[in-house]
Order: C-alpha cells, then sequence, then structure tokens
C-alpha cells in the first residue's frame, strides 16, 4: 500500500472539498492537492439541486487535478444531514463446533444478521459498527477472533439514513465524472481525523460543526458508542447576522469571519463595525455588541442540542477527554470558553494535523478540512482492509495444504447427480459442470440401459397411464 494515491470529496452546505493524498512510507498522508468550490446546491447537508452540486464538484475536482497533477477518478465521499439516525442492535450467532476458532467469516455473518433489521420505509443501513462481543460466558470482547466458542454475541451500533439522501449524492459523483468507491459517515470520518487512539480509549465526544449540521460522533473504549446529527451549523449564524443587522448574506459571512465571536464582554461595548454603503448607499454602522449577542444565542441554541445529545447516550459520565471540537464553526472566537462554561467539560480544538505529512500545500491542518482530510483516512483503512482479504485468499489458492479440512454441510432437498464430483449450485446463472470420472461413466451408462430395458419391457402404452393417473392425483 506504500505509495497509495487516495481520493476523496466533502459534499458540504457552504463547500464542496475534493482532496488528493498519498501514503508516505511513514505511514501519514501527503496532501498533493486540495479543491475547494462553493455549495450551492445543498441545503443543511442534504443535496436538493443535482446540477448545482455536480458544477461544484467537478469545479473542486479540476482544482484538485491542477495542483496535484494526478487524474481525479474515484472518490470517497462523506454524508450527513436530518435524515441521519442511530439505533442499537444485538446480533447472535449460534456455532455446532466448539473446537473451531471464531474466523472473520463468523463476524461477517453477525453483520448479515444486521442488514435484515426492520427500517422505515425509505430507510436504509450506512453503517454497522460492532461494539464489542460476549462469546458464551466471556463478556467485554474487543477482538474475537482465533477464540474457541459456540455463542456468538454483538452489540453493534447501526447508523441508517434515507436512500434518496445516498443515492442522491452517489448520483452528484457519478454525473461528476467519478467513480463512488465508498459512502462514509462524516462524524466518523472527522473522528479519524483529529482523535487519537488515547482519546477514543478514555472517552471523548466528537462536536463537528459545519455549515449546515453539527455533527456528534462519542467514543468510549476505543468503540463508537453515539452518534447523531443536529440540523443547524455555522450557516444559521450567517442567517441570524443577515436579518438582524439588516445586511446582505456575504456580507454577514465576511463579518461573522472576521469579527465574529461567542461571549460578550465589556470591551464590545464601543466597538462599532463600519460595512460600506451599496450602490452610492450611506455607510452602515453596526454594534460589535449586538453582533456578538446574535451569534452567541445561536450557538448557545447549538450547544444545548449537543449537551442534549450527549446525555441520552448515556455516556455523559465517561468522557474523561471531555469534547473536542472541529470544523468550520469551531473557529470562531472564545467558543472554547463558552463551550466549557456550558457543559463543564475540558473543551479542545481539534486539527487535522497528527496523520499528515509535510507538504507544498499550505493551509491543510485547517478545521474546515477535517471531514475531508477523514475520508481520505477511512479510505486508506478500508483499502488495507481488502487488501489483507485479498492477500488471505491469494494464499489458501496458492498454498491448499494449509487449509484446514472440514466436512461438506447437509444439503436441505439433495438431488441426486449422476456424477458424485459434480458441483451443485442454487444460482441459476451459475452452470453445472461434470468433472471427468471413467468410472462413474460406466456405472451411469448400465443405469440408462436398464433404464431404456424396463421402458420397453412395461411398454409404453402402460407408462403413460401411469404418468397420467399419478398426474390427476
Amino acid at each position: 500500500m506504500e505509495g497509495k494515491i487516495i481520493q476523496a470529496v466533502d459534499i458540504g452546505t457552504t463547500k464542496v472539498a475534493a482532496i488528493i493524498a498519498r501514503e508516505t512510507p511513514s505511514g501519514k498522508l501527503e496532501i498533493l492537492g486540495i479543491g475547494v468550490s462553493p455549495s450551492f446546491g445543498v441545503i443543511r447537508a442534504d443535496v436538493t439541486n443535482i446540477s448545482r452540486t455536480v458544477d461544484a464538484i467537478q469545479k473542486a475536482v479540476k482544482i484538485a487535478e491542477k495542483q496535484s497533477g494526478i487524474p481525479f477518478t474515484e472518490a470517497y465521499v462523506g454524508i450527513a444531514g436530518s435524515h441521519i439516525n442511530s439505533l442499537q442492535h444485538r446480533a447472535i450467532l449460534m456455532r455446532p463446533n466448539y473446537d473451531d476458532v471464531i474466523s472473520q467469516k463468523d463476524i461477517d455473518k453477525l453483520k448479515e444478521d444486521t442488514l435484515r433489521l426492520p427500517l422505515p420505509p425509505g430507510d436504509m443501513i450506512i453503517e454497522i459498527l460492532p461494539q464489542d462481543y460476549k462469546v458464551d460466558h466471556n463478556q467485554n470482547i474487543q477482538e474475537p477472533i482465533g477464540m474457541p466458542g459456540n455463542k456468538i454475541e454483538a452489540n453493534i451500533h447501526v447508523i441508517t439514513g434515507s436512500k434518496i439522501a445516498v443515492n442522491n449524492i452517489r448520483r452528484c459523483i457519478i454525473e461528476a465524472g467519478l467513480k463512488v468507491k465508498e459512502v462514509i459517515m462524516q462524524p466518523i470520518a472527522s473522528a479519524a481525523a483529529v482523535l487519537c487512539e488515547e482519546e477514543m480509549q478514555s472517552g471523548v465526544a466528537l462536536v463537528d460543526i459545519g455549515g449546515g449540521t453539527t455533527d456528534i460522533a462519542i467514543f468510549v473504549d476505543g468503540v463508537i458508542g453515539h452518534t447523531a446529527v443536529i440540523p443547524f451549523g455555522g450557516e444559521i449564524i450567517t442567517e441570524d447576522i443577515k436579518t438582524g443587522c439588516r445586511i446582505l448574506k456575504q456580507t454577514a459571512e465576511s463579518i461573522k469571519v472576521q469579527h465574529g465571536c461567542t461571549f460578550s464582554s465589556e470591551s464590545h461595548d464601543n466597538v462599532v463595525i463600519t460595512i460600506p454603503g451599496l450602490k452610492d448607499r450611506p455607510a452602515k454602522e453596526i454594534s460589535m455588541k449586538m453582533l456578538v449577542g446574535i451569534i452567541q444565542a445561536r450557538m448557545e441554541e447549538i450547544l444545548e442540542s449537543v449537551i442534549h445529545e450527549i446525555n441520552i447516550s448515556g455516556l455523559s459520565n465517561k468522557l474523561t477527554c471531555g469534547i473536542v471540537l472541529t470544523g468550520g464553526g469551531s473557529q470562531l472566537k472564545h467558543l472554547r470558553q463558552l463551550t466549557e462554561y456550558l457543559s463543564g467539560y475540558d473543551i479542545k480544538i481539534g486539527l487535522p494535523n497528527e496523520h499528515l505529512s509535510k507538504t507544498k500545500i499550505t493551509d491543510v491542518d485547517n478545521p474546515i478540512y477535517s471531514t475531508a482530510i477523514g475520508l481520505i483516512i477511512k479510505g486508506l483503512e478500508r483499502e488495507r482492509s481488502q487488501q489483507i482479504e485479498i492477500q488471505d485468499v491469494k494464499n489458501i489458492v496458492e498454498n491448499p495444504k494449509n487449509v484446514e479440512k472440514t466436512e461438506p454441510a447437509a444439503i436441505e432437498n439433495p438431488v441426486f447427480l449422476e456424477n458424485d464430483s459434480m458441483v451443485a449450485s442454487t444460482d441459476k446463472d451459475t452452470e453445472v459442470r461434470h468433472q471427468e470420472n471413467p468410472k462413474s461413466d460406466k456405472i451411469a451408462d448400465i443405469f440408462r440401459r436398464a433404464g431404456k430395458k424396463f421402458t420397453k419391457w412395461i411398454g409404453d402404452d402402460e407408462l403413460s397411464d401411469f404418468y397420467d393417473t399419478n398426474n390427476k392425483k
């Protein structure tokens, strides 16, 4: 996997980011190109205008291609939105032989069982995330592969979403001329970019404040315990400034970025922001105190929703590392202090720099790229696992002696075959083939000739009457 090129597209409410990266010999990522384009076809992380979203993707991809000099052909893509839900499922698998150790096939069967969960109409499963396992009477097992046992139970965190929303994301990528490698939950991707293993083990809540949504992922003991998507982000703060100050949306966004603050203080009382007038109109003055008041009120509402999600998760007393804030909205001044004041947890601003190596591109460790870089990391992890599976199959093919011999499973509704070496398949598209076996061919020929003699002896008319009588019954 050394030198593997990974590509990803982060489709957000305010921007579309296309990123190309390469794995270095040290295992880190070298960012080769980042393209960013304004997003006009997405509302609160849901695609509402496919053609405009496709245009934004193509513009971002062209910039990334120009920077890297590498064709952009495929992408891991993130998904979020108000349609995202999560639930807990307990899957159980009974195994016939205690001494046969648990393999990856057994874990895959547990996941297949989860795919049959009843869901609301129009929903589909996006992610299946095992949390821990129980093998017979042994509980809280993180890695059951290699253990003997008859009964495996798994606590699984299931993330579901709208089929229409997922299909719209896929359609946008395909119409932009790219191949969809996989759709990945955005909060899980962001967590991969900004959280370390120690934080996940100790207990931490990641809060990714994007343009249209605020994504939450809670980790305890190294596994994900709760996910949620709040349908509010930095975009709604811009709308509040636009409405409260009666200015254009572009101006409101610019003021938020340059002067935005989430904690009011006495130093803001006499500060005034001057905005140039539009089309020969006089300049407009806005009180800094009023601006901070608007931002703080909305941000408190978002953070209260975050705290509520943490409380209902049942994991609020296990967050040793507190809350990590990331995303574009995390760059607002004094947000860390406001969050600490409202929640009582230790607060940290998460930067996607731990997995990055040196690169010619500047500002890649900005929180606004957390999801995009996280998609690259998750994509690389999944390609590594696929490579391991392919290598395992190759080893089995090249060294069949190393594979344990097992008795063939009993066939329901058995079919008597002319040749014992025949390979039967339930797939209609699969041909049934006979291996050459002279001895069995001679036996089959004997039975055919005996059948002909029997037919000749009993007579065609009597045989026809026999079939007619049985068919009427």
